[in-house]
């Protein structure tokens, strides 16, 4: 009964004494479950959760509260949470201590801050000065925003309306825990957090490792101190290189007085600068600028080249490239040379939705010629437009015009290190080959039933005299079609292919040729012989002018050639090895006659002797009856099916002997040669691959090619050895690729080639290489004998140097 009246006392109590603390204390309104007053009413204290709000909008959650009404003072423990709803932001704490006569806050421990729903700060023992809009703290600190960039700092103090972040020990990382992300550490400093400007002392800037597409590279940037504003970072006595970071200094860097990195432009300045190697300076460089990493297309300089030539000597390329548009751009390339030739190079590009063309247009002003001895400008222009015509009912429909000109027949040869070119070689509009020129119209299209490429070619040999060097196809086409993949238990194509060939001035050959091809399906006997038959019927269509094989009317002939194969697949299993061997027939029967490619060039070797098209013609087919036979023989390992043995040997008899058909492949004759190969990759430390062939008496080897390859440790040496005699040809050649690593930094390379027919090395190149993730230093010695009109044999030894990615140089030691 008493313990009854005693708490009715007690409630009683309470509700005459609240509405007096919210009289007296005004500044807070509290929403509580439970509440004891201690010290004659100063003290009070909520030990169930509940939130008091003051009178500058702070609202506090928490599991317990305690106030002391004297000296002003609110402390809140257990899941604290504090929110400004004027200010915007949030504080999550187990222990606040909010001081009202000074709109002082501190916590005890550990603090997270969500600021604006745009930084969210993880700290400890923190400071917030309400007035002020302050956050402070002498602990360490991380702020994560909400663009993926990460801040560390050991103190750090935050102003809420200007988002300044002040602090000690600073690390920023960008994009972070994701691809491409740059470190920057500042000893102190401050950032403007919202208009990404800062000041600061002792820096370094990291950037990530595949910035310059070398994933090798940690390229960076060192200062005494460093000013972010309007969109420039100035850093002074900075230091930047992008070498790997090693425990001695790193084999380049530039060092420069102050390095300015402009975000409008996105270019890196420097001034007054030193290139050093080894940190030894090299070259001054009193201003100088080049793209910031972030930068995919900008116009300005590109990287400068130093070069040599043979002819012209050594010369320095400074590219310059400009943004016309999206999607124009221009590069104008002048080269240097020291003597008094100077080449203009120009190279336009366009790209559109469904088209993209390139223009490359050169001018040498004043060539002298070595042979001619006449002063003369030359020039070169190669173009390419390819358009994807986007036609409805195809897989793909694609327009291609290409042109090539040169006005010197030794243009490519001589300025072949000058000309500058894309840098995917898979783009490029550089002729392929340095004495032909090709120019062409042509349409591809690709239907899911048919195949169709046609239009107009013409060829340049530059090694030709006057209009015999010409070749001109107009037009071509060439249309194949699958008309079924079940006919007979086989498949039957067809392919009909036509052009009008003009060469050597004055002979004309125009032809259409149409081929219907039928290949059985395999059927193995009970014997276990895999036969199957193919059959190829051929209209041709030719008419001509001055040419051999073309009559001068139109002449229609027909074709045929009919195949039986047959092989015998026998396997035996062994412990750690498979064996295979083969034996196989291939009887063909032409009761047609062929066209006369008796001087045709016609390779046969073991690989492709079975094929029914072993001649590679388009208008004949190979006359006459013939029989193949051969034998492959493969040895492999069971745990590793690329590491084996191989042999093939085969040849082709005949009834009678067919004089039409290329002689240089024996195939002509009654008893063709022995056509053979040995390859052997059992080895990691050797590699063999040896072609031959043997005439039909055994006695005397008609052709061989040769290569090997030997690879132990550090060492490698591949050697190619070509000879051919008699019918199939009269060649006799060495060459031969030597590499050592002498560790992992120092390289030497040899390459050699020799005719031995006539006695001659072509060439010697001994390459001396010291290599690292961003530098590349070597001494060759290069000694060639090959003469042709304006080049002559020439014996030079160069240095070379690479600063990956800023430039190249070579420098020519006289001899």
């Amino acid at each position: 009964m008493k313990n009854k009246i005693f708490k009715i006392l007690i409630t009683i109590l309470i509700i005459l004494v609240i509405p007096n603390i919210s009289n007296s204390v005004d500044e807070f309104n509290f929403n509580i479950t439970e509440i004891e007053i201690l010290e004659n009413g100063n003290k009070f204290r909520g030990t169930k959760r509940g939130k008091i709000v003051t009178d500058n909008s702070l609202s506090i959650e928490a599991d317990e509260f305690e106030y002391n009404k004297e000296l002003n003072i609110f402390n809140a423990k257990g899941n604290v949470r504090l929110e400004n709803l004027l200010q915007n932001y949030i504080i999550y704490s187990d222990d606040i201590t909010y001081l009202k006569n000074q709109e002082k806050v501190f916590t005890s421990g550990y603090v997270t801050i969500d600021v604006q729903s745009k930084y969210n700060i993880n700290s400890e023992d923190l400071v917030l000065l309400i007035n002020e809009k302050n956050f402070i703290s002498e602990k360490k600190t991380t702020i994560k925003d909400n663009k993926s960039n990460f801040y560390s700092l050991e103190k750090f103090s935050y102003l809420i309306d200007t988002e300044e972040l002040k602090g000690e020990e600073i690390i920023v990382i960008t994009n972070y825990n994701l691809p491409k992300s740059d470190k920057f550490f500042f000893k102190s400093g401050m950032i403007n957090l919202k208009e990404i400007n800062f000041l600061a002392q002792n820096i370094e800037i990291n950037l990530h490792k595949d910035v310059f597409g070398e994933s090798k590279n940690d390229p960076r940037l060192l200062g005494v101190s460093a000013e972010s504003k309007n969109n420039k970072t100035q850093i002074n006595k900075g230091v930047f290189t992008s070498c790997k970071k090693s425990e001695g200094c790193p084999p380049w860097s530039i060092h420069s007085e102050k390095i300015i990195h402009d975000r409008d432009k996105k270019q890196l300045i420097y001034k007054n600068a030193f290139l050093k190697i080894y940190d030894v300076p090299v070259l001054f460089l009193p201003k100088f600028f080049h793209p910031d990493p972030t930068v995919k297309r900008q116009s300005g300089l590109l990287k400068p080249e130093l070069n040599n030539s043979n002819v012209l000597g050594t010369s320095l390329t400074i590219p310059y490239y400009k943004i016309i548009s999206d999607n124009k751009d221009y590069t104008f390339i002048p080269t240097f040379f020291d003597n008094k030739y100077q080449m203009f190079q120009n190279e336009y590009r366009q790209v559109n939705k469904y088209s993209n063309f390139i223009a490359d247009f050169a001018f040498v002003n004043d060539y002298k010629s070595p042979t001619s001895k006449t002063d003369n400008s030359i020039t070169h222009l190669f173009t390419k437009f390819d358009k994807n015509l986007d036609l409805k009912n195809f897989n793909s429909s694609n327009l291609l015009i290409s042109f090539e000109k040169v006005s010197n027949d030794t243009y490519l040869k001589i300025f072949d290190q000058n000309i500058q070119q894309a840098s995917d070689p898979a783009k490029s509009i550089k002729p392929k080959n340095q004495d032909i020129l090709n120019n062409k119209i042509q349409l591809s299209l690709d239907h899911e039933n048919y195949n169709l490429t046609t239009g107009f070619e013409s060829y340049e040999n530059l090694q030709k005299k006057n209009n015999d060097r010409f070749q001109y196809i107009l037009p071509y086409y060439n249309f194949n079609k699958i008309l079924s993949n079940n006919f007979a238990n086989g498949s039957l194509n067809i392919n009909s292919n036509g052009t009008n060939d003009l060469n050597n001035t004055n002979v004309l050959k125009s032809s259409i040729v149409n081929d219907i091809s039928y290949q059985g399906n395999s059927y193995i006997s009970n014997y276990g012989f895999n036969n199957n038959i193919n059959i190829e019927l051929k209209n041709l269509n030719s008419v001509g002018k001055n040419d051999t094989n073309y009559k001068s009317s139109p002449d229609i002939e027909l074709m045929s050639i009919f195949e039986v194969k047959s092989s015998l697949p026998l396997v035996k299993e062994q412990e750690n090895f498979m064996n295979y061997i083969t034996p196989k027939a291939s009887l063909r029967f032409n009761p047609s006659d062929m066209k006369n490619h008796s001087q045709s060039s016609g390779v046969i070797n073991a690989d492709n002797i079975f094929n029914l098209n072993r001649l590679g013609l388009t208008d004949s087919l190979e006359s006459g009856q013939s029989l193949t036979l051969g034998v492959d023989y493969k040895r492999e390992k069971l745990e590793n099916i690329n590491k084996y043995f191989e042999f093939k040997l085969a040849t082709n008899l005949r009834n009678e002997e067919e004089k039409f058909i290329p002689t240089n492949s024996t195939l002509n004759k009654k008893n063709s040669n022995f056509f053979g190969s040995i390859t052997n990759s059992f080895s990691d430390n050797f590699n063999l691959d040896y072609n031959f062939a043997i005439d039909n008496n055994l006695d005397t080897f008609n052709y061989h090619e040769v290569s090997t390859l030997i690879d132990i440790n550090n060492f490698s040496t591949k050697f190619n050895y070509i000879e051919s005699s008699n019918e199939i040809g009269n060649t006799n050649l060495i060459e031969n690729n030597t590499n050592y690593k002498i560790d992992e930094k120092n390289y030497l390379n040899f390459n050699t080639r020799k005719n031995i027919k006539i006695d001659l090395t072509e060439y010697y190149d001994l390459v001396y290489e010291y290599k690292n993730d961003c530098l590349t230093a070597g001494v060759k010695y290069k000694k060639t004998y090959y003469q042709d009109r304006d080049l002559k044999p020439t014996e030079n030894l160069f240095f070379t140097i690479t600063l990956f990615p800023l430039t190249t140089y070579e420098q020519k030691f006289d001899q």
